[in-house]
């Protein structure tokens, strides 16, 4: 099995990869795991990969193209495998033993590692399969759920644990999830920007937001949003 991390830190995964489980894989064969940094897709000399969301509010968005051309270069190492594509999100889904189980099935995983606040939501729903959250608190970035991941699924693989039914035993906080973010350019993939967020009325795009935050919450979290105060049954 493969993973593929696209990151703009690559070298936090250096030393955590060369020791334990991951390194035991990777020496038997197992697994190979990939670094690529998101910033060698960048075409302008100060290497930009974040701009302002619109709708304005702080911080900052990872842009949309050097991410999609990391992607679409990851794609092309693996071709005819068709890994699935792993955001690493706040808005995921809660990892759990069962997802690592589903993902030890495949065979390869591209693991894209989030920063700022985030990702222009085209990217999200035209080249992710998957969003994995590894819990309900802040990280700077999608790294450490990534390395994460990797130990997770690792050592469900056949021949990477000394004790194969080791694996077998082993044991497997509140408010609203975010809503959907866009950063420049407006028109992307042939899929526009909301017509609010270019409306310039702070207050209908924080209508729209607070609106899109409570619907992800009930769809996504039902136990996040009962926790907020919604419907007790959706």
């Amino acid at each position: 099995m493969f993973f593929e991390i696209l990151t703009l830190f690559p070298g936090m995964f250096e030393s955590v990869f060369a020791e334990s489980i991951v390194r035991r894989a990777i020496d038997k064969g197992v697994v190979s795991v990939g670094i690529d940094n998101i910033r060698d897709y960048t075409g302008d000399r100060h290497r930009t990969v974040d701009d302002y969301p619109y709708g304005g509010g702080p911080g900052m968005l990872m842009k949309p193209e050097p991410v999609v051309k990391a992607l679409d270069a990851a794609r092309k190492r693996h071709a005819g495998l068709s890994p699935k594509i792993i955001f690493l999100s706040p808005r995921g889904e809660l990892f759990n033993h069962g997802i690592a189980r589903e993902l030890s099935a495949e065979q390869g995983l591209v693991l894209l590692c989030g920063r700022y606040k985030g990702l222009d939501q085209r990217v999200v729903e035209k080249h992710v399969d998957r969003e994995i959250s590894i819990g309900d608190y802040v990280l700077s970035g999608g790294e450490l759920a990534a390395m994460v991941v990797v130990e997770a699924v690792t050592r469900l693989l056949p021949g990477v644990l000394g004790n194969e039914d080791s694996a077998a035993v082993d044991s497997f906080f509140d408010g609203l999830l975010s809503p959907p973010e866009y950063t420049r350019p407006e028109i992307f993939d042939g899929v526009s920007v909301p017509e609010v967020l270019l409306s310039g009325n702070h207050a209908r795009i924080r209508e729209w937001q607070e609106r899109q935050a409570r619907d992800i919450t009930m769809a996504r979290r039902p136990e996040l949003w009962r926790r907020y105060g919604g419907e007790k049954d959706i």
